[in-house]
């Protein structure tokens, strides 16, 4: 089977990496890809966010499966044109992907399926904003409602907080037309998790409960990254409490999709806030989230094609679905200066003796062979054991051995769950 990966990322990597596991896939091509999906199959120059030129190249190649991998492209309406060529594409449609490209939209949609979530307030006028932000409590969370590469939610501790992120997102557009519309939510407390539903509109399985840590630094402090490590499954998630996001959130979000006539296909990422009052979304993403790939392909027990297919071809309810026992853990390493100004450009050594679940992100083979920086985040470390503890030895072993100049990564991913496995003994 020849299939077709949209995408650069840590992500489309190990989407990569998983397909060409499959004795059944005969060509990978990805686009663009990076140093690490060269390995795997044939990187082409064109951009994710190139839906035209991609839509071209799949009517002359006729790929027979198309995964895309980030949000633009989805939001772009590049599953709509690939659909209309009658080539098979998993994610969902344009109208569907309205879940990530406008927080407003997906904020109504709860409220309309009674799913719980934060209180909440919208905004197209900046002084009304400003009037808003000095009547409320703090601390106060301000979200651009369109695509903003996850640096759209900014958490403000004061008024003067807020009156600056809104001068940011609404006057300065440092967001572009993401921030014509704000969306201003009170601030939930508790842990964070994310939950990955994949549906083909009707039923859908669950991957493992996973947790990532946003924070450049230890101790989640500094500033948010697009996230710098993931675990799976997270202990916080028991399996009640698993049941009740499945009955208030999972179930009720397909059933008003499909009320508002939106034919839904691929993932659907739940970010979630673990309150006293029980779990609370404060997001859905349309795709795989990153760095949580990276730990949820590795613990599949069913191949990543047959789950891909059964989404595309609506047959999950007949879909045999089956995970690990195992736990997982990424690290991520990073550029110097990442997130604020990532210097580019350092060369990577240690590759070649690097596993196999060293996942590329921000990398580039140059003309000579060497691997080079490219990217904020660089590569994403994952191990992968029969508990937690054994996955962190493994992952944090393959960052140590990782070497370029300026890398930064965290050194306590996974610190919440081990302490929670560690208070339950």
């Amino acid at each position: 089977m020849k299939i077709l990966v949209v995408g650069s990322g840590g992500r489309e990597h190990a989407i990569g990496w998983a397909l060409a596991k499959d004795e059944r896939v005969t060509k990978l091509w990805f686009a663009p890809g990076n140093a690490g999906t060269d390995s795997l199959g044939e990187n082409l120059p064109l951009k994710a966010t190139d839906v035209a030129g991609i839509k071209s190249w799949c009517e002359k190649q006729r790929p027979e499966l198309v995964v895309v991998g980030p949000e633009a492209p989805l939001c772009a309406g590049l599953v709509d044109e690939l659909s209309a060529l009658g080539i098979k594409a998993f994610g969902p449609n344009k109208s569907g992907a309205r879940l990530e490209a406008s927080k407003i939209f997906t904020k109504d949609l709860l409220v309309k399926a009674g799913i719980p979530t934060a209180i909440s307030a919208r905004f197209t006028d900046l002084a009304e904003a400003r009037a808003y932000c000095a009547s409320q409590p703090y601390p106060l969370v301000i979200k651009a409602d369109g695509l903003a590469a996850g640096k759209g939610v900014i958490i403000a501790s004061s008024l003067a907080e807020a009156d600056e992120a809104l001068d940011q997102i609404m006057a300065k557009k440092v967001f572009g037309t993401s921030g014509d519309s704000v969306l201003i939510e009170e601030f939930l407390q508790g842990q964070e998790a994310s939950i990955h539903a994949v549906t083909d509109g009707t039923d859908y399985v669950l991957m493992p409960s996973s947790q990532d840590h946003k924070r450049i630094r230890d101790n989640d402090e500094g500033p948010n990254t697009g996230g710098m490590g993931a675990y799976a499954p997270a202990p916080v998630v028991t399996d009640s409490l698993l049941a009740t996001v499945e009955e208030q959130v999972i179930r009720p979000i397909i059933s008003v999709l499909k009320s508002e006539g939106i034919d839904y296909q691929g993932v659907l990422y739940a970010g979630l806030m673990l309150t006293p009052q029980g779990p609370k979304v404060l997001e859905f993403n349309c795709r795989f989230g990153d760095p949580e790939t990276e730990v949820l392909l590795p613990l599949l027990q069913t191949p990543l094609l047959d789950l891909l297919l059964a989404t595309v071809d609506r047959g999950i309810g007949k879909l045999n679905f089956e995970l690990k026992k195992d736990s997982a853990m990424t690290v991520v390493l990073a550029a110097e200066g990442y997130p604020e100004n990532p210097m580019m450009g350092a060369v990577i050594h240690g590759l070649v003796a690097a596993p196999t679940m060293l996942f590329h992100a921000g990398t580039t083979r140059r003309d000579d062979g060497k691997v080079v920086v490219s990217g904020g985040r660089v590569l994403a470390a994952t191990g992968v054991g029969h508990d937690l503890y054994d996955a962190r030895r493994q992952a944090y072993k393959i960052a140590a051995d990782i070497r370029f100049d300026g890398k930064q990564y965290r050194l306590d991913i996974g610190k919440k769950a081990l302490d929670l496995i560690e208070s339950g003994k």
